[in-house]
This record gives C-alpha cells, structure tokens and sequence, in this order.
C-alpha cells in the first residue's frame, strides 16, 4: 500500500486516523509521494489503436480535463464469483473457473458429456420483493433482465448514488435522477424456453426484446436519463459504455449506468468453452465526481466504436485486455465479455497488480503511471459477406489525486486532545422487516472483518443516512464505537428486534413532507445538533435529505465515500411455471 492508497482510503472512511497514522510512518518516503517499490514490468502489448484514442493517451490527466470520465462504482457476478472480490481472486490468481454444466438448473442439460463451460450459480433465483414486484411479475421477467436489476442497484450502492444522493443528481433544467441506463445483451433464451412451455400447455409468456433490461431499471428507480440495450456481439459491454460516456459529454445525464448480461439458458446455444456474466460500473463526469466526493476507481480517457476504429501507428500500455483474455477467464459469455474486461482491466488498475495472462506469467507488481486499453476487435467470424459483431476500444487509466505533502502532515500529527467522543446514530432500512435482518447481519460482518481500526464511525453513519435508500422497515442503533455497534446489530438479529414497519402507508402521519417549510425546520435541526430528534422523524416517515443537511447552509453536496456492504436480497427460485425450478425450494441470501 503506498501513499495515495493510504491517503484514498483515509478520505473514503474504510481507514481511520491512527491506522493511517501507523501506515504512513511506517513507509520509507524518499522524494515526497513515492515509496520504494520493485521494477515496473515492461508493457505487455503493443497494439495499434483508434485514432481518436492515441490522441486523448498522448497527453497527462488533468482533474479538470471536462472529458475524462470517471467509474465511481461497479458490481458484477462471474462464473465461481458471486461479487467483485471474488472475481478479483480468479483473476489475479488465473484461476480456472470452468466446471460442468449445472444439472439442476432449468432448461438442462445444456453441454454434452464430458464438456466444461463457465456457469453462474443459481440464476433462476430472484428477490422480487426487495423491488417492489410480485412473484408473478418475477416469474415473467428474463432472468437477464433480473440479474440485472440487482446488479446494477448493487453498482449504485457502490458508488453512494441511491437515497439523498441519487435525486441530487440533475440534469438539464433541474432534472432530478438524470442517469442514463445502457445495457449489452444479445440472447433470449428466456422467450425459447417460453414458446417450448406454450406448446406443453403453459401460457406465461415473458416480454419479449432487450429493451426491458435498460428500461425496468430506468422505470424502477424514476431516473429522467436515456435508457437503451445494445446488442454488438461480444462487444456490447463495451459499446454500452462507449454510449454512456457520450452521452454524459453531451449533457443528456449527470450520470449512467453502464454494463451488460449474458445467461445460456436453452439447449440450443450449448457450446463447449460456453460462459456467463453480468456487470455493471456507474460512472459520472470526473469534474462532478470530484465535487460530490466519490471515491474514483478509475477513469475513461477515450472510447470509440464500429467506423471511428480506424487504426494508426501502434502505442503503448500497460496492459491490453482483449475479448482473447477475457475467454480464458470466464469463457465465451457474449455480450457480457466487454464488461467483464473492462471490469478486470480497473481492479488492476485500482489494485496496482497485473494479473497473470496466459503467458506463463504470475501476478506482477505494475507501478505508475498506469494506463490500460481495451480493445475488441471486429467480429469476423460470420466470414465473407457474413454480419460480425462492432469493433470496441477504451482507454482506463488510474486516477491518481492531487494529494499535498500537507496532507501527510495533518495525518502524521498527533490527534487533538480535547476530542470529544458521542453516540453516532446508524440508520437502517429495508424492504420487509426479514431483508432489514439480513442487511444488519450483513453490516455486522463487514465490520468484524474489516476490524474497529479500519473503519471510521462518523464517517459510516453518514454513508448510511446519506447514500442510501430510505425503505419502509427501519431501525436506529446508536454506538459510539465500531465493537458496540456491531454488538447492537447482532442483538438485533438475534432478538428479532422492534422495528418502524411503514408498509401499511401511516408513515409521516402530520404530512411534514409536503409542507414547504419542513426543509428550514430540518435544517434548524441539524444545525442545533438534534440528530436523535431527526432520526425521530425519519422513523416516522418523513423524507430528510441527509446529504444537503449536511452539507451545510451552503447546500454543498459534497459526501466522501465510504465502503458498505451491499444491500442484502432473499432470493428463492421463479421460473416460468412454478413446476419448472428447481425441485427443492430453497431461500438465499445474497
């Protein structure tokens, strides 16, 4: 860990000040913000490139450059990955994660004897609840578009951008919620597997086309921005986001939502060396994601698609993600296999760790300044005069902060003494009281493994109140320490703790919400310091924008980033006909 990661996740709230103290004494510092570190491997490809992308690569990065985009957030599910660290372990380790294909799953057998693929687990499994659907509505939905839906919120989460935060986001005129959704599939096996049900005598019947996966997203959450599907072959992740990230230079959305999904599900498309996945990254102007305080995984310098590839004379990266790459990672998973580059592609960036390629290589370290291309050639496999999917290239480089040696010095000097230490009030919320157990139990977890001096309290208590949603079941902790608060979240687990139950629609029952002077109250409020009389008022329904409370009068919406856990969902089988999941019904947490 050097410098800029101690100084990022000290700013982010997952290091506290004394942990930070401890790792920066601790380094050897020469020239100031480096650390002695073992040789840089030499780039790993040179590859020739669209023009328009060597143009934006020749210079340095600005904070202030208005194109550069920023990924603030990402969530996805590979085969053996049921999350993002997951998925780091297989690829940083270049783990196999091919296995037979699963026998229980609907539509089987989907490879013949003795071949191998690389399979998601349980995808007929969904959590209709947590969004507000009906096990009929669940039913009906592509299993795509639903393993969508929960990745994507699962992104947004990441990046701090639901509850308060998420209507902050406004675009033209005052827009609230102005994000773009642009979503990569290019199968239906849902619909096949439907028509084959028709014939047996079943008459459910699952909406057909892509548009649904970008669509529902946009519809569930009421976000004001373009939604769109793409379908270019195995490049669709990657058109995706070339799309989401014109269209946040053209001002259509303060933010997008950018990924893709692939599932086999009939018999039909059965193929050796077949694969799965999902993903999703939330990316925003890195000008507004610098203001509002988001923790940056990564930036997009450049993007091009179809006719604006058009190549020049070869330049170089760090590292050179191809759709060749990807294969060997998670096998051949269609549209998903851009999103699942450009996904590796920023956690080697984030991680400062090359992952091993296929070349006989390990895992190696790859100092800065670290840029990255990814680049999917055009589909040529339909052969002459045949269609092949669009040519797909980005460029990702690290983010690397404008950090001052002031900065250092603050958090090497010693902490003041007259400190004083108070209650913090955790806000939790759910759908159903069962989800707001399961998401405690989740938090309480996080923390255990994470360990007290690795989180900073204020600064998660804020990330919850602020960056997330506010659902009907709710509860409020107080702690005024990390062990106390995970011991209040596991006595709540295990008591079946009282809980604010707002389904039954008596929330806010004075109607403060609507009244135009509720805002100057609530502000009055926080400003005299009584949170627990605002966590009164949120328990009893009334709708507080946390972020702009504190923010101050100012209305600054600037809110440092903290890790969370994601949300928890309770995910059991749906499929088209009750008859047709798996036999044994069984419920998930995840």
């Amino acid at each position: 860990m050097d410098i800029r990661e101690i100084l990022i996740r000290y700013k982010e709230g997952s290091l506290d000040r004394g942990s930070a103290s401890q790792l920066l004494g601790a380094l050897t510092v020469g020239e100031f913000g480096t650390v002695p570190s073992p040789e840089a491997p030499e780039a790993l490809e040179v590859l020739e490139v669209p023009v328009a992308v060597e143009e934006r690569v020749s210079g340095g990065l600005a904070d202030t450059d208005a194109d550069v985009v920023a990924v603030v957030g990402m969530a996805g599910r590979y085969p053996r990955a049921a999350d993002l660290d997951a998925f780091w372990q297989n690829v940083s380790e270049g783990r196999d994660t091919s296995a037979e294909a699963p026998a229980d799953r609907p539509g089987a057998p989907l490879l013949g004897s003795g071949e191998r693929g690389h399979f998601l687990d349980a995808v007929d499994e969904f959590d209709p609840e947590f969004f507000g659907l009906t096990e009929d509505e669940g039913r009906l939905m592509d299993p795509q578009e639903r393993l969508f839906l929960e990745t994507a919120w699962e992104a947004l989460e990441d990046a701090g951008c639901t509850g308060s935060r998420l209507d902050a986001l406004t675009g033209t005129g005052g827009r609230p919620r102005a994000v773009g959704v642009f979503v990569g599939a290019a199968s239906a096996d849902y619909a096949l597997l439907a028509a084959e049900s028709w014939a047996r005598g079943g008459r459910r019947t699952p909406r057909s086309g892509h548009w649904g996966l970008a669509g529902r997203l946009s519809a569930q959450l009421r976000l004001s921005g373009p939604a769109q599907a793409v379908d270019t072959s195995w490049s669709s992740g990657l058109v995706a986001v070339h799309h989401a990230v014109q269209a946040l230079r053209r001002g259509e959305c303060a933010a997008a939502v950018a990924g893709a999904v692939e599932l086999l599900l009939h018999p039909s498309r059965a193929r050796a060396g077949a694969g799965e996945g999902v993903g999703a990254v939330v990316l925003k102007p890195l000008r507004r994601a610098l203001a509002d305080g988001d923790r940056v995984y990564a930036v997009i310098r450049a993007t091009s698609a179809g006719g604006s590839a058009r190549t020049v004379a070869p330049a170089r990266f760090g590292l050179c993600e191809t759709r060749g790459s990807t294969v060997g990672r998670i096998g051949d998973a269609g549209a998903a296999t851009g999103i699942a580059a450009l996904t590796s592609a920023v956690l080697q960036l984030r991680h400062g760790v090359l992952a091993p390629a296929g070349d006989g290589h390990g895992a190696r370290p790859w100092q800065g300044p670290r840029h990255a291309v990814v680049a999917f050639a055009e589909d040529e496999s339909a052969g002459a005069g045949g269609v092949g999917g669009l040519g797909a290239h980005l460029v990702v480089e690290e983010f690397v902060p404008r950090e001052s040696r002031a900065a250092v010095e603050a958090l090497l000097a010693p902490a003041p003494r007259d400190a004083v230490e108070r209650d913090e009030h955790v806000l939790l919320s759910a759908p159903t009281p069962r989800h707001l157990a399961a998401s405690a139990q989740r938090l309480a977890d996080h923390l255990d493994g994470a360990g007290p001096a690795a989180v900073n309290l204020p600064a998660l208590a804020r990330a919850l109140r602020g960056a997330r949603s506010a659902h009907p079941c709710r509860v409020a902790l107080r702690a005024r320490d990390v062990p106390r608060l995970v011991a209040s979240l596991r006595r709540f687990v295990a008591d079946d703790g009282d809980i604010t139950d707002l389904r039954d629609g008596r929330g806010d029952p004075l109607g403060l919400s609507a009244l135009p002077e509720t805002a100057d109250y609530l502000a009055a409020l926080w400003r005299s310091g009584h949170v627990e009389r605002l966590t009164g008022l949120w328990l009893s329904g009334v709708e507080i924008d946390w972020v702009a409370l504190e923010g101050g009068p100012s209305g600054g919406r600037r809110h440092a980033a903290t890790p969370l856990p994601p949300s928890a969902f309770l995910r059991r089988p749906l499929w088209l006909e009750p008859d047709e999941a798996a036999p044994v019904h069984r419920e998930r947490r995840g």
